[in-house]
């Protein structure tokens, strides 16, 4: 159809006209193609890949996926509404160039008689401003990205270790805990791990007998990757993310289908464990860490999980709650019954990556660089009533972990669309937002109480 349309035309149209509606069309085409390939990239999961044009602190910051959020339908819950709309307004136009606030409380020290305070870190955020806000305010990090598998063993027997030990040194010299992430996960690990002896993608074995080979290929290759590391770092760190994201209540068994399940079963998780726990004697505390741990269904397939493994002596100390929420989701009672779960099993809770979008779970939309103070007021108010629920139950919280530090450098300006976000408690100016005041000091924000 298209062709005789072009031949009917070429009857009543010159040669210029039709070069031009041509020309025309080829450069339509080129510019579709060009956005739709600039579009985020997502995995089999929805998880953010590596994107082009992601925040950056300085030029030498190495790109990565970022950690999952939580994934779990939310609804609206009411966002419209324009109630305190004058909130801070007059620190925000004062307050227009980066600087670390002195003259503000220390979050660590706010909550030095209740659980460390941390944060997510790169190595690029040891230097500079950032940094000082760090050393203001956490005592303890973790890293975002540079203990990842692939950061650390990015083709077998090449371990680079760099960027991890830069962050330690950094830990060291502050004075500051450091916990290690992650070493098992299904992202960010290389694909030599699932690879045969040939070359061959291990999960595509049908044989019997090679698929029992590779099984006990790859996890020689684990344990080896395991013990490297932990004797490594087992001096430095005493915090550690054993495995990562293994449920998805969605897949066979209620187990993420990565090649990790796939290829052994069940079996990595206690490979993983047993040789962290035998590199890094029993000082170190091993954690199973996971997004949407609120959520019922996903919690008892994680609680069956880890009562199975400890009955059969997995050394597992602890539940890492990444707590990825929003400020209309989940309720805080099922992120503290959630808790209270796994401490009936005498394990210890971490909340491990805490941010809180500022949209909920279905919002695609952007606020761009004006976020309503409305919508701060609210994460505020969440804030408050997630810490004031963490403080009353300190028995069974070791630690609360953002993931990240300042909202200029969140993965969620990324994810799960490209848009301005607000997660954390200091804003891209580094300085403290209401959020930080709800958790710190709530009688300086009189609208809390509206």
């Amino acid at each position: 159809m298209f062709i005789k349309g072009v031949e009917q035309m070429s009857k009543t149209l010159n040669k210029k006209w039709i070069s031009i509606l041509v020309i025309g069309g080829i450069v339509l085409v080129t510019f579709l193609a060009f956005i739709i390939a600039g579009m985020d990239r997502t995995d089999e999961n929805g998880e953010t890949a590596v994107a082009d044009n992601m925040q950056k602190i300085n030029e030498s910051k190495e790109e990565g996926v970022q950690e999952s959020g939580d994934r779990q339908d939310r609804t609206n819950n009411g966002e419209s509404g324009s109630e305190n709309n004058n909130l801070n307004t007059e620190q925000k136009e004062n307050k227009k160039e980066p600087s670390v606030e002195e003259d503000i409380p220390s979050l660590a020290e706010a909550y030095k008689d209740y659980f460390p305070i941390g944060a997510a870190i790169e190595p690029a955020y040891t230097t500079g401003l950032i940094a000082e806000l760090y050393k203001k305010h956490v005592n303890m990090l973790v890293a975002e990205n540079a203990m990842k598998p692939d950061a650390i063993q990015p083709s077998e027997g090449n371990f680079r270790w760099t960027n991890a030990d830069r962050l330690v040194q950094f830990a060291r010299e502050n004075g500051m805990e450091l916990r290690f992430h992650t070493l098992v996960w299904h992202n960010q690990t290389p694909d030599w791990f699932f690879r045969d002896k040939d070359g061959k993608p291990m999960v595509e074995e049908t044989d019997p007998q090679k698929r029992e080979e590779n099984k006990k290929l790859l996890l020689k290759r684990l344990e080896d990757h395991v013990r490297t590391v932990v004797s490594r770092y087992k001096d430095d760190i005493k915090s550690w993310d054993v495995v990562n994201e293994v449920i998805e209540p969605g897949d066979p068994n209620g187990m993420r289908n990565s090649p990790w399940y796939q290829i052994t079963g069940t079996e990595f998780i206690e490979v993983a464990f047993r040789a962290a726990r035998e590199a890094g004697g029993p000082d170190i505390k091993l954690y199973i860490n996971d997004y949407g741990t609120d959520d019922p269904t996903k919690r008892d397939i994680l609680y069956n999980l880890v009562k199975d493994l400890l009955e059969k002596g997995v050394p597992i100390d602890g539940v890492g709650h990444q707590t990825h929420i929003d400020i209309y989701n989940p309720p805080v009672e099922r992120i503290i019954e959630s808790m209270k779960k796994f401490a009936e099993l005498g394990l210890d809770n971490i909340i491990t990556e805490l941010d809180m979008s500022i949209y909920s779970w279905n919002n695609r939309s952007d606020y761009g660089e004006d976020i309503p103070d409305y919508i701060l007021t609210l994460q505020a108010k969440r804030y408050k009533e997630l810490f004031d629920a963490l403080k009353e139950n300190k028995d069974i919280v070791s630690a609360v972990v953002f993931w990240g530090i300042s909202d200029k450098y969140s993965w969620l300006n990324g994810f799960p669309v490209r848009r301005t976000n607000a997660p954390l408690l200091f804003d891209r100016n580094f300085h403290a937002k209401p959020a930080f005041w709800a958790v710190v000091d709530p009688s300086v924000l009189p609208e809390l109480n509206e």
